[in-house]
């Protein structure tokens, strides 16, 4: 049985972070909570992209399909046109719609691998913004479709009238549904941390890192590769419906080719095979670009958009950024800022205790008991140990 002390210590920091998130809505305007909401649907589409490159070493360029296939099959199948389901059965079909498409694709990425599968996933781009522009009826064409509100127990995520207060505090959409992205974020976290931790993780980083001895082992490559391309599916499938709350229309334009290469990005920088990592890059990717805009007139170099002249635009200049960012990481932090992180943690963990000034020598510790001693010796450290030195010295001297 655990100790509930080390267990406090160990759970404490998630705690604490679980508080501060569920407490922000009360402080910040509407600005940052939609940053964090970008932010929490991209790590959850990350996290999918997490396993299947970092864990399964499957080269995915087609993520934005999946996305679009969970932002626009909610948006169908809740809306009108469409069958008109409830908005919680229509976000979990589109889910399910999402990991569809990727079983429909998994017998290729089951014996395609490597820089082959890049190239098939990123036919599924283009074929995918094809259809977005010409099926007119069910995703609107180039303008796209207003997204319906998700409802929960007549609980709706979105402006209601009357206004909804708590403690004060006003409660419109980006409020709501930042405790609606804190929810899919936890379950996507938990739920990918467990899959990494036991056999099925196990399974896939052995195939990743030799196929040949994952076979021998008894993995069924074929078969973990496909499902890793599933399960990937299905949580890009799950920001997708997130996205799509969070910006209220979608258009087909957003789910291009550089939103792929932007999540290629975030499990790059954070770390790949990391939720930790795909997380903090997700955040540093999505959030990049919304405060130089914000704050565009208060950075050298960088103009305000719209404001022409053949000036860098925000949105530009966070991609030279980020694409910085990845040369440096892959030069000097390989594993990603959770690695770096990780290992600054465990250098100020072996850090030496501080020693006073110079001519006093060592500064005064707790008597430490040496392991090693033999029995019937005390094995401390300090100036007993000097004593006994000398009276053996002494001993020796003729």
């Amino acid at each position: 049985m655990s100790d509930p002390r080390s267990l406090l210590l160990r759970r404490g920091p998630l705690l604490l972070t679980a508080l501060l998130l569920c407490a922000l809505p009360f402080y910040l305007d509407a600005f940052w909570l939609r940053i964090g909401l970008f932010s929490m649907a991209a790590a959850i589409g990350a996290v999918g992209l997490g396993l299947l490159s970092g864990t399964a070493g499957q080269l995915s360029l087609g993520h934005a399909f999946f996305l679009a296939v969970g932002a626009y099959g909610y948006v169908w199948l809740a809306g009108e046109p469409g069958p008109g389901l409830p908005p919680a059965v229509a976000a979990v079909l589109a889910v399910l719609l999402a990991g569809a498409a990727g079983g429909l694709f998994s017998p290729v990425a089951g014996r395609v691998k490597g820089i082959y599968l890049g190239v098939a996933t990123l036919a599924l781009v283009f074929l995918g913004h094809h259809v977005l522009l010409t099926a007119d009826s069910v995703t609107g064409g180039f303008n796209g479709r207003s997204v319906p509100p998700l409802e929960l127990g007549g609980f709706t995520f979105a402006e209601s009238d009357p206004e909804l207060t708590l403690l004060g505090v006003p409660f419109g959409a980006e409020e709501r549904l930042w405790y609606l992205g804190l929810a899919l974020f936890a379950v996507t976290w938990f739920t990918a941390r467990g899959l990494l931790r036991g056999r099925p993780g196990r399974a896939l980083a052995a195939v990743r890192d030799s196929e040949t001895a994952a076979a021998v082992m008894g993995v069924h490559v074929a078969r973990y590769r496909s499902a890793a391309f599933v399960v990937s599916s299905m949580y890009a499938g799950l920001a997708g419906v997130l996205l799509a709350l969070s910006f209220r229309r979608v258009v087909p334009d957003y789910f291009s080719l550089a939103l792929s290469v932007d999540y290629l990005a975030m499990i790059v920088i954070g770390g790949l095979g990391s939720v930790a990592g795909a997380t903090a890059g997700a955040v540093f990717v999505t959030a990049l670009p919304l405060l130089m805009t914000r704050y565009a007139d208060q950075l050298p170099l960088v103009a305000a958009p719209g404001s022409g002249g053949g000036s860098i635009g925000p949105t530009e200049a966070s991609r030279y950024l980020y694409g910085a960012a990845i040369v440096v990481i892959l030069l000097y932090a390989p594993d990603g800022l959770h690695g770096l992180a990780r290992r600054t943690l465990a250098r100020l963990r072996r850090r030496p205790p501080v020693t006073g000034p110079p001519g006093t020598g060592p500064a005064p510790g707790p008597t430490r008991t040496d392991p090693d001693a033999p029995s019937g010796t005390s094995g401390t450290s300090g100036t007993s140990g000097t004593d006994d030195t000398s009276a053996r010295a002494k001993e020796h001297t003729p």
